[in-house]
């Protein structure tokens, strides 16, 4: 269980979520080794990161439930600098979306520039069904990006979503067979790459400082919902569902 990056070719870097036994889910340390990773990328001389799973069934399934995050007081400060909820980082970010990208793994995608599918991937924010906030970007930044009527179905209903859905809604740019979403996530890298450094880290510097300032008026209300949330019922209840694999008695 741990975040794999490598180098496959020169100026791009390859992020891995190993931990495919549990659907790539995040565990407190790999929360903590993301947070880490990216201002050591931001002062490398990479170019673009690409992000994927490991394997071929997920890409990332969010935050592990077998943990009680509650007990954790920095846990909004971890997610934030772990995710990209609201950093600002100047690399691109492609996401190679390898399998199910769900909750905090779809949060992570919300943080990347440019979002490649597998065709049998499915997306979403089941949070809701679980007495959990969707507290790493979901509440605070889907809406913005894909609109009204899809965030609030998304969010409020919990459902997951196929990848050609993901992409006709403008949540993924580009849907192909899983075999080949490395390799095209890649390519676009290699096109970043070539690019002149200087104006695509001005170019994605000044978006993200935009989006973040944008969203910093939410953020305290956003963290104020999630803490009420997570001292809830609700979420005793509904961890304790998703764990033993039944429906949640609310």
């Amino acid at each position: 269980m741990s975040i794999s990056v490598t180098e496959p070719q020169r100026h791009i870097v390859l992020v891995t979520i190993e931990n495919e036994g549990r659907r790539n889910a995040l565990t407190r340390a790999m929360f903590e080794e993301l947070a880490l990773l990216w201002p050591r990328l931001e002062a490398s001389t990479a170019r673009c990161v690409v992000v994927t799973g490991q394997g071929s069934k997920a890409f990332c399934s969010g935050a592990g439930l077998s943990i009680d995050w509650t007990l954790d007081p920095n846990l909004d400060d971890l997610v934030d600098r772990a995710l990209l909820k609201t950093q600002t980082f100047t690399k691109p970010l492609v996401a190679a979306i390898n399998g199910h990208a769900v909750a905090g793994g779809l949060e992570f995608v919300l943080s990347c520039d440019i979002r490649i599918a597998a065709r049998g991937a499915k997306l979403g924010f089941p949070e809701v069904q679980w007495g959990i906030f969707p507290s790493g970007g979901g509440a605070l930044k889907l809406e913005g990006q894909i609109g009204y009527t899809w965030a609030r179905d998304l969010l409020l209903t919990g459902r997951l979503i196929t990848a050609d859905e993901a992409n006709t809604i403008g949540l993924v740019g580009q849907v192909v067979v899983a075999q080949d979403v490395r390799a095209t996530a890649m390519q676009r890298a290699e096109s970043i790459a070539r690019n002149s450094p200087t104006a695509v880290a001005a170019v994605k510097r000044f978006l993200s400082r935009r989006s973040a300032r944008a969203l910093a008026e939410d953020v305290p209300d956003e963290e104020r919902e999630a803490r009420n949330v997570r001292a809830s019922s609700d979420r005793v209840k509904g961890v304790e569902a998703f764990l033993n694999r039944r429906p949640p008695p609310y």
